[in-house]
Order: structure tokens, then C-alpha cells, then sequence
């Protein structure tokens, strides 16, 4: 008889911001479509070329909106020649034209250089030369740069036009590389007509048209659960008590406002709202909610048995520190036996998951700088390891590693797929491993943490979204823009129409990822993109309650400068 087999579950989190310039305005970045080509057409198809794998997949429901929105704005196109509401998609597929001045052209420019050059510029000859022209791109001010214009205005239209199929060609799977409409662009390199990047819009048509379908089929077939988070992805604790920060952040500085008002209502709207959608996307229920940046506390977790989810899960920081308050043994603790197991909080039925950090930023930060061999042996021989330190109540344990599930690739060789196939056949195939989802072990005698310190899976506090001048000030702008909605809503003067786009635009300001960019740690381009659309999405806010947007929301808030490790999409927690 073999040793008994250790749980793993992998879990996935999918999730993108509302990037329409409010509820149903234009696109500001592409990144929704752009991942939706490249990372979540990949996932879903390593998951079914690998039948024996399983996991986990959570999705934003705000992100499957959006997935759906542009799927049906492209076929719009197609049938009827109506333009999309995303402007960079609509010089792709011709629906407006390339610009001709110097300041439309550098911006077309700007967007065609963001992404890992190289992996996804260099290894493509045509697309490298072309953007050669650019190596010093970031130094080009068209304002003042007589050499910059010079060189934008002489190059001629299909310039542009090759320049911009390419950058869409670069950001397609490596599943759907194998079309032939994608196999003929590459091939021509050159020259496309209006019929060739017609074909590459219907490629990225198809990618998206069919996606959502695919992990509902993935489920039904049970080799995946799906889950959720909370609808617009809102900080729930933050949004429930800013005290909830103090726990493991008791010295950093708070906003000036006491806290979020109606926040417990406005978490439970967001909920109700993923939950329609979740079941209008894929026909069930959740059973399990990763909360918002796996943000919890202990408000937060009763808010989750009031929608009877079997689990969730956070970061391992918040285990250590939830661990060291409920004076757990600390050989327990530094040893992280203790993390492998399901946790009950006082008399809560939800069970919480713990995140390994370690493992999880392993796959996120480091392997795709490996050899695809060595990177899934190291990777199998960690959970080795693991299962023999517990010995034969392996199969009572759970390891959980957890992560994004569209960022990291970009940094992979071919798209992570070497990775991803290796890694799922080795797991599907292990002798010492068992695939679970977290469902599947939610009954697996739970241990208790008496006391719970509220944080998220960054570092087990909420730094990454509080607790600092620029942060804080976001808040104070948040909490002053839901008092006048507050206030609108109680005059009775807003029609129910009125008042449900109101309350739409709200949860989109509500979200996490603003917060998530301002600071000094992150790139400058990625702070100027999020602090203006977080600014136009209050001031579009304000004038849904028909009021004066404050002068303020004129102002840059936050201007970064940091140099975020992954262009500050993701965040290394070990």
C-alpha cells in the first residue's frame, strides 16, 4: 500500500477592473480583450488538454461582464459596421482611422510597447524592427521634441497599421496560434490589408465569444469549481471598518474620514450582484468566494455564512499573524505545519484556506526564469517535502497555492504553456499528490483560530491599499462621493433608473484596484492610467446625482515613480 496522498489545490484568480469610463462609456486600456486573447484562452486550454488536472478558477464577475460586452460589441461590428467602444481595438479593425498627427501616432505607438519585450517583442523579427525605431521611445516628448515629430510624421500609414497588427498578434495564445488565419498573418509579416486585420479581429472575436462557455463546461464536467468575488472586487473589510486595518498596520496613518458609510450594505450589494451574475455566466451557485485581494476579517467572514459559502481563502501572512493572537505553538507556526489545514473562526461554518506564499510566488516570480524541466521537478519535489514532514495524515492536509491567473505569463517562455502542460501532468500524475478543489476538502477537520487579524494575501495587512498618503487621500475622496450619494438617495429626488445607474457607477469606484496603483511603488504610466480613470469614474458619479463634480477631482492624486517588480501587476509576498 502506497503512502497516503497529500491535497493540493491550485487555484486561479481571474480578475480585471471596470475600465469603461463609467458604467457604459469608452474602454481606457485594452487589457480586458488583450488577456482575454492571450491568458484566459490559454488557461482554459491547458485545463482541457490536461483532462486529469483539477482546480480552482475564480472569476470577478466585473471581468466576465466586460469579457461578454466586448464579444458582442465585436459581432455589432461584423454585422451591422457599428465601432466598438474601445479606441485602440478600433484602429485594429479599421473602425476608425490610423491617426495622421504626430500626438494620436505616439500614443498608438505607446500602447503597442507595453508588454515584456522580451518575450513577447524580440522573438518576432518583423514585429523587434519595427519598434526599433522607438528604443528610445520614453524620451520622445511631441511637445517639445522636433526629432520625435520628425520621425512620427515620416513614417507612412502602414507603418501603423503592420505596427498594430503585430502588437495583437504577440499578445495571442499560443492555443490560438494555431489557426490558420494567425498562421497566414505570420507568415506575410507585412503589408496587411483591411482583410487581414478584418481576420484578426474575427480571431480575437472567436477567443472571446466562446471563453466564458469553455470554464462552464470545464465545471460541468467537474474537473474545475469555479468561484467568485464579491461583484465590483471592493476591499470588504476596509469597506465594512477602517479599524480593520489596525491589527496588523497599528502604527501607519488613517484617512481622514472615520470610515466608510452604509459599507456593511454596500458589501452585501456587491454580493448579491456577483451572485446573479455568476449564475446568469454559468448556471450554479458559488460554494466559496476568494473576498477581494483575499481580504478578511472577522465581519467579513460572517458576512460569507450569511450567503452560506463553504470557504474562502487569504494569504499566509494573515495565518501567522491570526496564529501568533490565538497563541497557537509557535514550533506549529515556523514549522507551517499548521498552514495546511482548513480554520474555523469562532463560530463561523465558512472554512478559510491559507495561501502558500512561498510555492505560490514560485510560480508567480521565479520559474519563468527556469529551465520548464527543472522549474516543475522543484515544484513537485517542495510538495514532496511537505507531504513527508506530515507523514500519514497527509491526506488530511491541504496545500494552497493561489495565485493570478493572467499577469505572470507574459514573463514565461511561449506563454507559460511549457510550464502549465509539465506542471499539470506531473500533479495529475504523482503518486504522493491528490488534485482537490477547495469544496472537496471543506470538511476536513478544521482548526480553530480563536482570534482573526483582519489583512489580505499582500504581507497579511492591507498596506497595499491603505495606510498611506496617497492611498488615504483616495479613501477621503471615496467617502466623501458615497455622503452625497447617501444623501441623493434619501431626497427621493433620483428616478429608480437614475438611481440604479448611480448605484452601478458607486460600486465601480468602490473598487480595490485603484487604490492598488497609487503610492510611489509603481511605474509612473500605470499610476497617470488608474488615478485619472479613478478620478473620471467619481466625477461621472456625481453627475449621475446630478451635482458639481468637487474641484478637486481636477488634480492628480498619485504620481508613482517606483519601479514595480512585473510592472506592478503583481506583488511578491516571500
Amino acid at each position: 500500500m502506497g503512502a497516503v496522498k497529500l491535497n493540493l489545490v491550485l487555484c486561479w484568480h481571474m480578475h480585471q477592473p471596470h475600465y469603461r469610463e463609467g458604467v457604459d462609456g469608452e474602454y481606457s486600456l485594452p487589457w480586458v480583450y488583450l488577456h482575454g486573447i492571450k491568458d484566459y484562452t490559454d488557461m482554459a486550454a491547458h485545463l482541457e488538454n490536461n483532462p486529469g488536472m483539477r482546480s480552482v478558477v475564480n472569476f470577478a464577475p466585473v471581468l466576465l461582464e466586460q469579457i461578454d460586452d466586448y464579444a458582442h460589441q465585436l459581432k455589432d461590428y461584423f454585422d451591422h459596421g457599428k465601432a466598438t467602444s474601445d479606441p485602440f481595438l478600433n484602429q485594429l479593425i479599421g473602425a476608425v482611422a490610423i491617426p495622421q498627427d504626430a500626438n494620436g501616432r505616439s500614443e498608438l505607438v505607446g500602447h503597442c510597447l507595453r508588454c515584456n519585450a522580451p518575450r513577447m517583442i524580440e522573438p518576432y523579427a518583423v514585429f523587434h524592427g519595427l519598434v526599433r525605431w522607438f528604443d528610445h521611445f520614453e524620451e520622445f516628448d511631441v511637445a517639445s521634441d522636433a526629432r520625435a515629430v520628425e520621425i512620427l510624421n515620416y513614417l507612412d500609414e502602414q507603418y501603423f497599421i503592420d505596427l498594430i497588427c503585430w502588437y495583437h498578434i504577440s499578445w495571442l495564445g499560443e492555443s490560438v496560434r494555431s489557426d490558420e488565419r494567425v498562421v497566414r498573418l505570420m507568415e506575410k509579416e507585412s503589408g496587411f490589408t483591411d482583410d487581414d486585420r478584418r481576420q484578426l479581429a474575427e480571431v480575437i472575436h472567436d477567443s472571446l465569444n466562446g471563453l466564458i462557455d469553455r470554464y462552464r463546461a470545464l465545471a460541468d464536467s467537474g474537473q474545475i469549481e469555479l468561484s467568485m468575488t464579491p461583484y465590483g472586487h471592493p476591499i470588504v473589510p476596509l469597506l465594512h471598518d477602517f479599524e480593520n486595518m489596525r491589527c496588523a498596520l497599528p502604527d501607519a496613518p488613517v484617512p481622514m474620514a472615520e470610515g466608510y458609510p452604509g459599507g456593511s450594505e454596500r458589501s452585501r450589494w456587491h454580493m448579491d450582484k456577483g451572485i446573479e451574475l455568476f449564475q446568469h455566466y454559468f448556471g450554479r451557485r458559488p460554494q466559496g468566494v476568494w473576498l477581494s485581494e483575499g481580504g478578511v476579517s472577522s465581519d467579513a467572514l460572517k458576512l460569507l455564512d450569511e450567503y452560506q459559502m463553504r470557504w474562502t481563502a487569504t494569504g499566509e501572512g494573515v495565518w501567522r499573524n491570526s496564529c501568533h493572537l490565538s497563541k497557537h505553538d509557535a514550533e506549529d507556526i515556523n514549522t507551517k505545519k499548521g498552514l495546511f489545514s482548513p480554520h474555523s473562526h469562532n463560530s463561523d461554518k465558512v472554512r478559510v484556506f491559507f495561501r502558500d506564499d512561498g510555492l505560490s510566488d514560485l510560480i508567480g516570480f521565479e520559474y519563468s526564469k527556469w529551465d520548464t524541466h527543472d522549474a516543475v521537478a522543484d515544484f513537485m519535489q517542495h510538495l514532496n517535502n511537505i507531504a513527508d514532514s506530515i507523514g500519514d495524515d497527509a491526506d488530511q492536509r491541504v496545500v494552497s497555492v493561489i495565485l493570478d491567473g493572467e499577469n505572470a505569463w507574459e514573463y514565461y517562455y511561449a506563454n507559460g504553456a511549457l510550464f502549465l502542460d509539465g506542471l499539470y501532468k506531473a500533479c495529475a500524475s504523482s503518486d504522493r499528490i491528490a488534485l482537490r478543489t477547495f469544496s472537496e476538502v471543506a470538511d476536513l477537520e478544521a482548526r480553530a483560530l480563536t482570534e482573526l487579524c483582519p489583512g489580505s494575501w499582500v504581507y497579511g495587512s492591507f498596506s497595499t491599499w491603505i495606510g498611506e498618503k496617497d492611498k488615504n487621500l483616495a479613501w477621503d475622496y471615496l467617502v466623501a462621493a458615497k455622503q452625497v450619494y447617501d444623501e441623493a438617495v434619501a431626497s427621493g429626488k433620483l428616478s429608480d433608473e437614475q438611481k440604479r445607474e448611480a448605484t452601478q457607477q458607486l460600486a465601480v469606484c468602490e473598487a480595490s484596484d485603484w487604490f492598488w496603483w497609487f503610492g510611489d511603488y509603481n511605474p509612473s504610466d500605470s499610476v497617470r492610467d488608474f488615478e485619472q480613470l479613478f478620478r473620471l469614474q467619481l466625477r461621472r458619479l456625481y453627475s449621475l446625482l446630478q451635482l458639481t463634480p468637487p474641484a478637486v477631482l481636477e488634480q492628480p492624486l498619485s504620481s508613482g515613480g517606483g519601479h514595480g517588480e512585473h510592472s506592478g501587476t503583481m506583488r511578491r509576498t516571500v
